[in-house]
């Protein structure tokens, strides 16, 4: 049999992406004040800008907590897209300046990913985002992005707080400023720092009747003269205690115990401990990153063409050290957890099938994985979430770990008995927000990539040397490769 090699790998990946729809010079992600800012100076330095924000949030990403904890707690008004398209213009009058000015706006528009040539990507024309919006998902060429993604709420568990109306205080904001769309009446704010402090004024203003906070810590944590207006406005500060449990009905929470015995009536409980930088984006780049207390966590490290903004970029630095915050409210309410605290709510994974490094109720558990725990895992070098994640399934669900990545990470390091920190994150890949396969997949594929897709994927023709695919020499290659194989 005469084979025709030359060489050249002719289905090679190289080559077969496709162009991206359209250029700009810098492309911003997120378009809150920050966002708009940074767009509108982009432009008058003469650069061509594009503005992408995912608001307004379709009712079915809200309902699994994504971008935002909203617990559930968003009136149906939040399922009419227009009416939330033009609550989100009439809320921020600042993005008609952005468009006057020359800003292209796109809105109701996710940035799924970042993806440049480096490690593991040698194939694109140039660097690209990855948008989407309801109906399809397309790439977008820059030369520069500034990612202006703001924050997202920690989420902490307890018992009880896998139901409708324990949310965040980010999400909360969002409801009743932006959308104007939260259904709850009577709430109850866990924390006491200016996050928790001024969300529970903001509540107290638009009409929601605020049952109180709760800080574990001896006094108010937060700014004097945000005390004194939480105060003013009969609002008592629960210090030195914890939230033991909450119960609820039907339409989730009816009300919280703290762990002396006291029982708080209330239809929401809003987690206000702490903010994180969304840097979602960053990790699925593989950009940098490095941890800083007293700006809320993890944050962008910086590199070449890409910039970060707002609080995104980290919150501001008031010389709170949130992550001791942070780890102190987990050691309280794993002292008041059960065993069968959900940690994951996604995958139903719990306190002590994280602990025990175990999977989820539904898979199988043979004798091998129940002798697994923490502890042996320990013995073959530190935790990591990645290998937790794969192993106990926390953080896999639909939320994409929003709920439950960081919480693990502070868990892990509370029982490993090292700080947080020692113990990575899990890691984000992209798509960094839930997509239908019908919208993320490209249909429109180059003919070089749809003429070599099955190569790519190991199907028969990948055994056939290249240039013999689809010449009279390939069912010569089959013939001898699959002689018996199958008999």
């Amino acid at each position: 049999m005469e084979l025709n090699y030359t060489g050249t790998d002719l289905c090679a990946v190289n080559g077969t992406r496709s162009a991206p729809e359209m250029r700009y010079d810098v492309i911003v992600v997120g378009a809150g004040p920050s966002g708009i800012e940074a767009a509108i100076d982009a432009v008058k330095a003469g650069s061509s800008v594009l503005l992408v924000d995912e608001n307004p949030v379709s009712g079915g990403l809200m309902g699994n907590d994504v971008p935002l904890y909203f617990g559930g707690r968003m009136t149906a008004a939040t399922q009419q897209s227009e009416r939330m398209l033009e609550a989100v213009f009439m809320s921020m009058p600042a993005l008609e300046s952005a468009m006057d000015a020359g800003v292209e706006l796109q809105l109701g528009t996710t940035a799924w990913g970042v993806y440049r040539n480096g490690p593991g990507v040698a194939s694109l024309p140039e660097q690209v985002v990855g948008l989407a919006d309801s109906e399809r998902s397309w790439l977008v060429g820059f030369e520069r992005i500034v990612l202006a993604t703001g924050a997202r709420d920690l989420a902490i568990a307890f018992p009880g707080w896998n139901q409708p109306g324990v949310m965040g205080a980010a999400a909360l904001q969002m409801l009743l400023t932006r959308y104007d769309a939260f259904s709850g009446r009577r709430m109850l704010v866990l924390g006491s720092h200016d996050l928790a402090l001024e969300t529970a004024l903001l509540a107290h203003e638009r009409g929601v009747e605020v049952a109180g906070l709760v800080e574990v810590r001896a006094a108010p944590q937060g700014a004097a003269e945000l005390v004194a207006k939480v105060v003013a406005a009969g609002i008592a500060i629960h210090c030195g205690h914890v939230i033991a449990s909450a119960k609820g009905g039907i339409d989730g929470v009816e009300s919280a115990t703290l762990a002396t015995g006291e029982t708080i009536t209330c239809d929401t409980i809003c987690v206000a401990i702490g903010l994180i930088p969304s840097i979602e984006l960053v990790d699925a780049m593989h950009g940098p990153r490095a941890l800083e207390p007293m700006r809320g966590g993890y944050v962008p490290a910086g590199e070449a063409n890409v910039s970060a903004v707002g609080d995104c970029a980290g919150l501001a630095d008031t010389g709170f050290d949130h992550i001791a915050y942070r780890m102190e409210w987990m050691q309280a309410l794993s002292n008041v957890s059960a065993d069968d605290t959900i940690i994951c709510q996604c995958e139903e994974v719990t306190r002590a099938d994280l602990i025990g490094v175990q999977p989820p109720h539904y898979l199988p558990r043979p004798p091998a994985m129940c002798a697994r725990s923490l502890e042996t895992l320990r013995q073959d070098g530190p935790a990591n979430p990645d290998q937790i994640k794969r192993l106990t399934r926390a953080g896999m669900g639909v939320c994409q770990g929003r709920r439950c990545r960081d919480q693990v990470a502070m868990l892990l390091a509370l029982e490993s008995g090292v700080p947080f920190g020692t113990i990575p994150l899990a890691t984000h890949r992209a798509p960094v927000r839930p997509l239908p396969l019908k919208i993320l997949a490209e249909w429109d594929e180059p003919a070089a990539m749809d003429a070599a897709w099955d190569v790519w994927f190991g199907m028969p023709p990948a055994w056939v040397p290249h240039e013999d695919i689809g010449t009279r020499h390939e069912d010569a290659h089959r013939q001898m490769l699959y002689t018996g194989m199958y008999e």
